[in-house]
């Protein structure tokens, strides 16, 4: 029943003979995007939210500059905010290389025009229309805990190929020509592709245009179909009241809920907001655990030992309402086997945190928890 729900929702085709391979850290992510880059024929396309001009941007920077010169027609998308959290930014390394770039949703610092508040969260880059790299991990040395980074992050990303790699290029070129006013036809983007694997997915674009809490729609879907457990991994954890309800539901109704949250957020308003939500959930018989050092950055959610829910989106309402985001639903109980071998193995590093816990913060904190939680939709 919840693929014909999500046939509804998202009106894009559930597609089969996928293959979905998980790829935990920069460490391992980063050389097989690298190495599809470096041996990619005909076209590739990149959209990322931060692009940082450090030792991980450069190396792709030149891998994308060498396939410019072999031939390969290569396309870069960054997000025009997203593009400035290092400085010097990486843009003018890639324009130097000869490589085609724009920023998405162009602002600016000082002037908070309409777009301002709207911003493209997706990670994506396809390989000659036929190998795609998507999840939550952007482009910047943190991800690579092998170089000890100043700001290290944990984090997962996934290497998809099969039949939904087309959709996943549409998405792109969807943004693509909203921001460079140019369209992406043809086999060099989209080639025929074939059967890769035995993983049913579809893709699930979000934003606030024609689709539209359609990630959120997704979420309170599963939640609902599910009958023995659902798990959540997510660096974010903000939901509105009624996936709250769902939730408290769905575990009240003898579901086993699980949700990760890291113990030190890189965001302290968004920990403190949580707070309050997580009281709620911990009152009606949800599980919280708490992830330790390196910030755990990985979005995933999985229900009933086989449906997964991957990509860009966290659960808040930014996410939710305001980002473009995309994901990937994918029905596959070997691919929910692996992942929820993943989930123990970071619930067996974290601690639990029990409602006692939360009911014994301090008057201040509370206050300072309920005032900040009333600006949730703007964190």
């Amino acid at each position: 029943s919840l693929p014909r729900f999500l046939d509804e929702v998202v009106q894009t085709p559930l597609t089969s003979g996928n293959l979905v391979e998980p790829l935990a850290s920069g460490d391992s992510a980063y050389p097989q995007m690298l190495k599809a880059i470096e041996e990619a024929q005909t076209s590739i396309t990149l959209c990322t939210y931060i692009f940082d001009r450090d030792q991980v941007g450069i190396k792709f920077a030149d891998a994308l500059g060498e396939a410019v010169k072999r031939g390969v027609s290569v396309r870069v998308l960054i997000d025009s905010l997203g593009s400035r959290y290092s400085f010097p930014t990486i843009i003018p390394e890639l324009k130097r290389r000869n490589i085609c770039v724009a920023t998405d949703l162009p602002t600016f610092w000082l002037w908070p025009f309409s777009y301002t508040n709207l911003r493209n969260h997706r990670k994506l880059i396809i390989v000659d229309g036929r190998i795609a790299f998507t999840g939550g991990m952007n482009i910047r040395e943190g991800n690579c805990l092998s170089l000890s980074p100043r700001h290290p992050i944990q984090d997962i990303h996934f290497c998809i190929r099969g039949p939904v790699v087309f959709d996943l290029q549409r998405v792109f070129a969807r943004d693509w020509l909203s921001a460079h006013q140019e369209t992406l036809s043809g086999t060099t983007w989209f080639p025929l592709l074939k059967h890769e694997g035995g993983t049913f997915a579809r893709v699930i674009p979000d934003g606030p245009d024609d689709d539209f809490e359609k990630v959120r729609w997704a979420i309170l879907g599963s939640i609902s179909k599910a009958q023995r457990s659902i798990r959540i991994l997510t660096p974010y954890f903000l939901p509105d009241s009624a996936i709250l309800t769902a939730l408290n539901v769905a575990a009240m109704s003898g579901v086993r809920v699980e949700i990760l949250v890291p113990e030190v957020n890189n965001l302290k308003f968004v920990q403190w907001a949580s707070n309050d939500r997580l009281v709620s959930l911990l009152r009606r018989g949800c599980h919280v655990y708490l992830t330790p050092e390196p910030f755990d950055h990985s979005k995933l959610c999985i229900v009933d030992d086989m449906w997964v829910m991957l990509g860009s989106s966290n659960w808040d309402p930014r996410s939710l309402r305001l980002n473009f985001e995309m994901n990937v639903e994918c029905y596959d109980a070997n691919l929910a086997l692996e992942m929820n071998l993943l989930f123990e193995q970071k619930k067996g590093r974290s601690r639990f945190l029990s409602l006692e816990e939360l009911n014994n913060r301090t008057l201040p904190e509370k206050l300072r928890d309920g005032v900040i939680r009333m600006f949730t939709p703007y964190l």
